[in-house]
């Protein structure tokens, strides 16, 4: 651990130690790392005395397959973040636009910790823990909550290993130290079955059916990306009708699949002409400097961007920023 990241470490528990009121917020569209990370850190501080809130600015709901994680009851609706927090801090947050309406916070707040992974985060705290090395914002989470001195019992190792299970796919992008945290979680009791199961191997059955309209459109490009190859698939409000935003966001993790593309897109629709695009690559682009070039950001192999626009247009404008990082 470096001497900078440690101090930063140190100052954002003490932070934590001396508030009476702690706001934890996730990023817009939370994945299992922003609220799991979010849980973990304020199931300690409530443990500790503290008021604690856990929120988003959007959707208005708590996906389905992360609400078992908040057993104390800590999660509020973006309405209910009061206007200016004691201390406010944004875990798994590459950017302050990622915040979406609760980025005014950051002026308002007392003080603003910044926990995080992604290298791309400016660094727009009070204080920053910041750690690009770490597989998930979890492990970040996990080093402040034992600067904290607290204990890891199985509620909060649960919502850590959720955030681990999954920024990891289930640990094939994981260092060996990284597979050791994971044994510890185990070792409090963590289920890792039972964790990993709702999160990534379960659907209700109308995902069937939307996948197989959303595959059968995917079209590969093999000499797109600098003749490495690109896929990419589109899924639709229309397709999307009745299913929860998870079973969309996994779309991608099927398409990357293809054996002959370097570079994997899914867009989705989540209003008339306004798309998430998430970005896959195997190893030798950066997408996340791609996602960079239209508006978005990420990491060096997972990264997305938001874009108005007919499809089409969209897939038009990632080709030319593809090229220009692939075929530069």
């Amino acid at each position: 651990m470096s001497n900078d990241l440690s101090a930063s470490l140190t100052a954002a528990a003490a932070a934590l130690t001396d508030a009476s009121d702690v706001t934890l917020l996730a990023h817009v569209n939370p994945d299992a790392d922003a609220l799991g990370s979010a849980l973990a850190l304020g199931l300690a501080l409530h443990r500790l005395g503290k008021t604690v809130r856990v929120s988003f600015g959007a959707p208005d709901s708590v996906p389905e397959t992360l609400r078992d994680l908040d057993v104390a009851g800590l999660l509020v609706p973006a309405s209910a973040v009061p206007a200016a927090p004691e201390v406010l801090v944004a875990l798994d947050t590459g950017s302050v636009g990622r915040l979406g309406p609760l980025a005014d916070r950051l002026s308002t707040a007392g003080t603003v910790v910044v926990v995080d992974h992604h290298v791309s985060n400016p660094g727009f705290g009070t204080v920053n823990v910041i750690d690009a090395s770490a597989e998930a914002t979890a492990l970040v989470v996990l080093r402040l909550l034992d600067e904290l001195g607290v204990e890891l019992d199985e509620p909060i190792a649960r919502c850590v290993y959720a955030g681990l299970v999954t920024d990891t796919r289930s640990f094939r992008h994981a260092r060996a130290s990284t597979h050791e945290v994971a044994a510890r979680l185990l070792a409090a009791g963590v289920d890792a079955e039972a964790v990993a199961r709702p999160l990534m191997d379960s659907h209700p059955f109308g995902y069937l059916g939307m996948l197989a309209k959303v595959l059968s459109r995917a079209a590969l490009e093999r000499s797109a990306a600098g003749g490495l190859g690109f896929v990419h698939a589109v899924v639709t409000l229309d397709d999307a009708a009745g299913l929860r935003p998870e079973e969309v966001e996994s779309v991608v993790d099927l398409v990357r699949t293809t054996a002959e593309a370097e570079v994997a897109a899914v867009l989705k629709e989540l209003g008339p002409s306004y798309w998430s695009v998430s970005l896959r690559a195997v190893s030798r682009v950066d997408v996340r400097e791609v996602a960079q070039l239209l508006g978005g950001g990420g990491h060096r192999l997972a990264a997305g961007f938001t874009a108005e626009g007919d499809a089409s247009d969209v897939l038009s404008r990632l080709r030319e920023a593809l090229e220009t990082v692939a075929g530069g």
